[in-house]
């Protein structure tokens, strides 16, 4: 893209993190401008604000976008950008400052954590890398058809559950700790769901505890779900965990972490560009994406035809 002089516009999500962005930004934004020079801030204040403030940003001629949040941030602000048809993406640089709960996607791309670190590689890194987007095609609550860009991983069936669950009890969720426990105390209160599902060489049917569609490797908190993802090589890491029993889960919960799911006998990994799943009898069929809660099956998923250009460390 043009090496003009930069600038930044920053989408700021002030709850994110449960505060935490808000607690730290008057600081976060003295270290930006002293690095960076002046800078544009706009903050978030309902949920997809970041999608049309990325699309603005675009309209009003920035082209080094920004988010400050967690995973959930990042991947509005993200739908923002590959909606937007106002320049090609070769024109725009995009990066997340992760402040948030999650912070997943940043460890695939090395992002830094550390806003000193954070601000000295937005000012002087040339290295775009051109990310991988997953596509979702799926139905709200009321039943209309939606559909949504992901970035890093979309998850159905217990995965879609609990991030439904995550977002009802925002306030108790504090660190990954509590956000495990969540897991495992869901898994109560769940009833594993039957769905068919087809992929481009194969298909299954039965009962699944999840099914996952990644474009990244790391999703809630550090864990592996998908350890085949790749995000340059044009397919979707395609999970299928069949009917463990709750016992099971737990006595596998490390391999959540490991990149060793894929031993399990009742665990199947695939790579393909297109997945479908079919929901089947009376029970919903949870969906969500980069740690979103979206809506329920039917539900499809595809690579984007448009890559993401991602600003990375040199």
């Amino acid at each position: 893209m043009n090496t003009q002089a930069r600038r930044w516009f920053f989408i700021v999500n002030p709850v994110a993190g449960n505060g935490l962005v808000a607690r730290q930004w008057p600081a976060v934004e003295n270290v930006l401008c002293t690095q960076l020079g002046e800078i544009q801030v706009a903050f978030t204040q309902y949920r997809g604000h970041a999608i049309d403030i990325a699309q603005q940003a675009v309209r009003n001629g920035y082209r080094y976008i920004a988010a400050v949040g967690g995973d959930g941030t990042n991947h509005e602000a993200i739908n923002g950008l590959m909606q937007q048809n106002e320049v090609p993406l070769s024109d725009i640089a995009y990066a997340l400052l992760p402040i948030g709960t999650g912070n997943d996607w940043v460890r695939t791309h090395g992002i830094p954590t550390n806003p000193i670190a954070w601000a000295a590689m937005a000012q002087k890194s040339q290295r775009i890398i051109w990310q991988d987007v997953g596509v979702v095609e799926y139905q709200d609550a009321n039943q209309q058809p939606q559909r949504r860009f992901f970035a890093n991983v979309a998850g159905m069936a217990y995965d879609g559950f609990i991030v439904q669950q995550t977002e009802q009890h925002k306030p108790l969720i504090k660190g990954r700790l509590m956000y495990l426990a969540l897991v495992i105390s869901g898994l109560f209160q769940y009833k594993l769901s039957s769905a068919a599902v087809s992929w481009d060489h194969g298909q299954a049917q039965g009962r699944f505890y999840t099914i996952n569609a990644g474009i990244c490797r790391y999703s809630g908190g550090g864990m592996q779900l998908v350890p085949h993802a790749d995000p340059f090589d044009g397919l979707l890491a395609l999970t299928l965990a069949g009917p463990l029993t709750k016992l099971g889960v737990l006595a596998n919960t490390w391999r959540f972490y490991n990149a060793s799911i894929g031993r399990h006998p009742k665990v199947n990994l695939h790579q393909t560009r297109r997945i479908s799943v079919q929901s089947l009898g009376d029970t919903l069929l949870h969906l969500e994406a980069d740690g979103e809660f979206l809506g329920y099956a039917p539900a499809a998923f595809y690579i984007a035809d448009k890559k993401l250009p991602v600003l990375a460390p040199s």
